[in-house]
């Protein structure tokens, strides 16, 4: 299934802040185009970096620019698409004290 990425704009507002990461977001939305997934597992596919966050809590972390940034991310797979929701991005440092504070995002690879 095609991905329908809600609210584009956070990442465009988030370059403007920090053009170091702007190539890399242009190549995160370049694959995200041709993305075509059916199961939690293909985002991995597509996004090696990537992590998956718990059993069910329908969570990713997509490592970007070489982890110097991260972006947390909600899915939810439809019917016809798959919703992908910001939740929050951040240098790699600021998300790692962001989940330590608020234990919620545990990063599982299984």
């Amino acid at each position: 299934m095609k991905t329908h990425l809600i609210r584009k704009e956070t990442i465009e507002d988030y370059v403007v802040g920090h053009s170091g990461s702007r190539a890399s977001f242009k190549d995160f939305l370049e694959k995200l185009k041709y993305a075509d997934w059916e199961k939690p597992a293909d985002i991995k596919a597509t996004f090696s970096a990537a992590d998956l966050l718990g059993r069910s809590c329908n969570r990713v972390v997509f490592d970007i620019a070489g982890n110097s940034y991260r972006m947390i991310a909600k899915y939810a797979f439809g019917e016809r698409l798959v919703h992908l929701f910001i939740c929050r991005i951040g240098t790699h440092a600021e998300c790692t004290t962001l989940c330590n504070a608020a234990r919620q995002y545990t990063v599982n690879h299984f």
